[in-house]
């Protein structure tokens, strides 16, 4: 293969010699990646808070800034895509599956199984419910993917350099970024990729076998799921085979109309004027406690602090962790718009409407339990059919919902092969097809063989561990954006005198 780089060899070689370590020792591998992530999760659980709540307010002053009329690319360079299908793509690659995966599971557990302060089943429950969940997938995540994303843009498109992590931070270390250090950036970039997509296309084939074993009595099993990963990668190498703008365009935008229609039949079929009222007062009291719950590391309460590391450090290690492969793909589509336009597309509208996704599946799921049916007795992938079979048009939600994981699935797939193959030809725009398809085919056995084994736990451990050494990466990244962008407008200045 003559256009893959070391960064593609090497990586693969860590791939292979991590999953065979989870497949030889499956328990030793879990223990293993546990130990650290709870030493991490314990010991940098701070670290974690302040730099996504730092992450947020340097966004908001690049947007506020006059950094903020520069362009991702020449000055006369146009939009590559329309702002819609723009936004379904990030969305798409983002957070797509997740979505379906804990709208209902997840505000049902901060209400009735563990919620983080107030006691379980009450109404101080339910409102907190919605809150932390808006807090684990809105403003943070998307500012982080967003400045991350900012970064990769500007150098690629204004400034000419390679696709590649190593590339950003060029105003730092200069050309000591195109030897060993390089490399050695662009493989974690490459690893933590890897690891993070197949954990989520493990999660993909759990949720899509839970909906057909609840509603057609399919077998649920790892041999289930894995006719299921075998289907779908069929399905996404056809995808990633046929390019940027038709595959994966054609692809996101359909996700985004079924998951609208999905939306709008939840939003009408279930208790509508409860879901409007408590978006309304969730998501007002959301953004007034943005500073507190940035900060909030609960240090004289055991039992908050073991929730926090359960679910907030976890999603911000899990967000961060995925940065290199959104972050890039976010940049990549986004050639032409100014960074203001980008910081404010990237960071509100995901926001928003992540938000009120949550608020109507959760409210849905939520009122359903306190009717007295309890949704907390099935496994996660099966929360939400539980959901739809008490409401009307059950059977025809749960066909769509089911559709929706699968489009989700190969979208997210389809764009970290595009993505893995940039990453590992020296950052080509335009990586051939068989080094995307090699990765595409690595992504699947990878999450074939750990759900296989059981193994999907020790994954989410490796890539938190993973997440650590890139979280510094990002540091730096940031430091050389604003270096690079300061350096810009003084040179604006220079040339208007």
């Amino acid at each position: 293969m003559k256009k893959a780089s070391k960064v593609f060899y090497i990586t693969f070689a860590l791939v292979i010699l991590t999953v065979a370590f989870g497949v030889i020792a499956p328990q030793a591998f879990e223990k293993a990646t546990g130990n650290i992530r709870s030493f991490i999760d314990t010991g940098f659980g701070w670290f974690y808070l302040m730099l996504m709540a730092i992450i947020l307010i340097l966004t908001f002053i690049i947007i506020v800034s006059p950094y903020g009329k520069i362009r991702l690319g020449k000055d006369t360079d146009r939009p590559e895509f329309s702002t819609i299908s723009w936004i379904s793509m990030l969305f798409s690659a983002g957070m797509g599956i997740g979505l379906v995966f804990y709208g209902a599971s997840e505000p049902l557990s901060h209400f009735a199984v563990q919620p983080a302060t107030a006691e379980p089943g009450t109404d101080a429950a339910f409102k907190e419910s919605l809150q932390r969940t808006y807090y684990h997938w809105g403003i943070h995540v998307w500012a982080m993917y967003g400045i991350i994303a900012l970064s990769l843009a500007f150098f690629q498109f204004r400034k000419g350099e390679p696709a590649l992590i190593s590339s950003t931070l060029k105003p730092i270390f200069g050309k000591k970024m195109e030897g060993p250090l390089g490399t050695l950036v662009d493989v974690l970039a490459v690893f933590a990729t890897v690891f993070g997509v197949a954990t989520s296309l493990g999660f993909g084939a759990a949720q899509i076998n839970g909906g057909l074993a609840y509603l057609f009595d399919v077998p649920q099993g790892p041999t289930s799921q894995l006719v299921i990963i075998l289907i779908v990668t069929f399905l996404f190498i056809l995808s990633a085979w046929s390019g940027l703008n038709k595959g994966i365009k054609y692809l996101s935008n359909t996700n985004m109309v079924l998951a609208v229609i999905l939306l709008i039949l939840v939003l009408v079929l279930g208790p509508t004027l409860l879901i409007l009222n408590l978006f309304t007062e969730t998501f007002g009291n959301y953004m007034q406690n943005l500073i507190s719950l940035s900060f909030q590391s609960a240090p004289l309460d055991a039992e908050n602090r073991s929730w926090l590391n359960a679910w907030t450090i976890f999603y911000w290690a899990w967000w961060i962790s995925w940065a290199p492969f959104v972050s890039m793909f976010i940049a990549r589509v986004s050639k032409g718009r100014t960074i203001r336009e980008f910081l404010i597309g990237v960071v509100l509208t995901p926001t928003i409407f992540g938000a009120f996704w949550f608020a109507a599946f959760g409210t849905t799921a939520i009122d359903i339990q306190k009717s007295g049916i309890d949704l907390t007795t099935f496994p996660t992938e099966q929360t939400l059919f539980a959901m739809f079979s008490e409401m009307p048009l059950g059977f025809v939600m749960s066909i769509f919902a089911i559709l929706l994981v699968s489009t989700f699935f190969i979208t997210s797939a389809d764009s970290a092969t595009f993505v893995l193959g940039m990453q590992s030809t020296n950052g080509s725009l335009l990586p051939s097809n068989q080094i995307k398809i090699l990765w595409g085919i690595a992504q699947s056995l990878v999450a074939a063989i750990l759900l296989w084994v059981g193994g999907l736990t020790a994954v989410q451990n490796t890539i938190i561990v993973a997440a650590l050494p890139f979280s510094f990466v990002m540091i730096l990244m940031i430091i050389s954006l604003f270096k690079a962008l300061d350096a810009e407008v003084k040179l604006g200045r220079s040339a208007k005198k």
